[in-house]
């Protein structure tokens, strides 16, 4: 499908954005809807900016990612309007005004700057202004990003549209390219700096255009959930790589973990162990299954897993219970996905936004919700030697049912972490993670 069949797409999408925005506005008491891009904030006591990241709202409307101060406009029974910022700048190349086919949806005028944008709803009644509040002028600023209206929006935003689907296809096609190349690079002796410029390249993107910064982590680094550095000298040896790196494409997330081995033993056989895991977890992902249920099944399945190679003497439910799992798997099983890494309204249990319970002891879930067809989630059960954890472990009752000395032997390789992107479908789980690397290895 190339860019003028996902446009094909498109114009449902918005009827969709545009009837969610009505109930919305109409809930909450608004006529129209005003939804800034943002702007790239300055650095402290420099005149340079970091990098432009859109406002997910805006984003959802229409796929311009690299253009800041751009305004969207829509008021029910209205065509949706774009303002498009073109100012005349000799400082930096403003972007072209958009010619692609989506754009027949809408009216895009282009603006040179922020003071011609009020205007265009300065007669459309009582206004709803979505983004970042230094956005909007002092008039404005009352009622910049009403509470129930985004709510109601982020409630909604959970179901994806076919539009949005294939978007995030396309995000994981380039994800895995990514994949494939820095395990390359990894296994040619590179370092965590060299895989991931050796990511970048392959998913042709700048780094600034990933949806996070790539987790590059050898060795004992693996055991660091969120991993920051990126070494420009390999270990010696080089026994491990965890990669959680993914790719954006039209403004949507591909989130995607994998974890390999340099050479066979315990370690390659708990990666093995953990993918036929993680794979009977993805199979989960159904209408009408509470994602609670299935972070607990997580626990469980680790808890055997533990238990079947010598890790701990318990099996899972008595791991759970007695918070041996938690030991090794600290973070929930996943996420939404989709125009943020992790999407909001993870918690909701209905667009008013009162809140579905975390499971008791289980703090770090992100998504408590009952899955829906077109609810796009992460996969993503680990197995980690943190430091922390193990002494705390070591000190409490949770001792006599760890086995420290394999404990031990497993601890320099950090861990793993294993995760897809999957659709809830009514015809059962989407893989676009494995789907992606399937159509490369073809």
């Amino acid at each position: 499908m190339g860019a003028d069949q996902l446009d094909l797409l498109y114009p449902e999408h918005l009827r969709t954005s545009m009837r969610r925005a009505d109930q919305a506005l109409g809930a909450a008491g608004f006529d129209a809807l005003v939804i800034h891009a943002g702007r790239a904030p300055v650095q402290f006591l420099d005149d340079q900016e970091y990098p432009f990241k859109p406002n997910p709202h805006f984003k959802a409307w229409v796929p311009v990612v690299d253009t800041p101060h751009c305004v969207l406009i829509h008021r029910p029974g209205d065509r949706p309007k774009l303002l498009f910022h073109q100012p005349s700048d000799y400082w930096h190349k403003p972007s072209p005004i958009p010619q692609e086919s989506w754009t027949r949806e809408l009216s895009i005028v282009p603006v040179q700057s922020s003071a011609e944008t009020a205007g265009h709803w300065a007669k459309l009644g009582k206004v709803a202004f979505v983004g970042p509040p230094e956005a909007f002028g002092d008039a404005e600023r009352e009622a910049v990003n009403p509470p129930e209206l985004l709510t109601r929006l982020h409630y909604e935003r959970a179901l994806k549209t076919d539009y949005e689907i294939e978007c995030m296809r396309r995000a994981n096609a380039l994800g895995a390219r990514g994949h494939v190349a820095a395990l390359s690079a990894f296994l040619d002796g590179k370092s965590e700096y060299g895989a991931h410029l050796a990511y970048l390249d392959a998913c042709s993107q700048r780094e600034e255009e990933m949806p996070y910064n790539n987790i590059v982590a050898y060795n004992e680094h693996a055991a660091i959930l969120h991993y920051q550095r990126l070494e420009r000298t390999a270990p010696q040896p080089r026994l491990s790589l965890l990669l959680d790196a993914g790719a954006q494409y039209r403004g949507y997330a591909a989130d995607i973990t994998r974890s390999h081995a340099a050479a066979p033993g315990a370690y390659a056989d708990l990666i093995t162990e953990l993918e036929r895991a993680q794979r009977a977890l993805c199979a989960e992902i159904v209408p009408g299954r509470d994602y609670r249920d299935v972070h607990l099944s997580a626990h469980r399945a680790l808890g055997d897993l533990l238990h079947r190679v010598g890790l701990t003497n318990l099996p899972g439910q008595a791991a759970m219970e007695r918070g041996v799992t938690s030991v090794f798997f600290p973070h929930g099983i996943g996420h939404l996905l989709g125009l943020q890494v992790h999407d909001v309204g993870g918690v909701f249990a209905d667009a008013a936004g009162h809140e579905r319970k975390r499971p008791e002891g289980h703090p770090y879930l992100r998504l408590t919700r009952l899955l829906e067809p077109g609810v796009v989630v992460t996969v993503e059960p680990g197995i980690y030697f943190i430091d922390s954890l193990l002494a705390a472990a070591h000190a409490d009752a949770r001792r006599e049912h760890i086995d420290w000395t394999l404990a031990a032997a497993l601890k320099p390789y950090g861990g793993i972490r294993i995760e897809d992107n999957v659709v809830t479908t009514a015809a059962g789980p989407e893989n676009l993670t494995r789907d992606a690397f399937s159509r490369l290895s073809a």
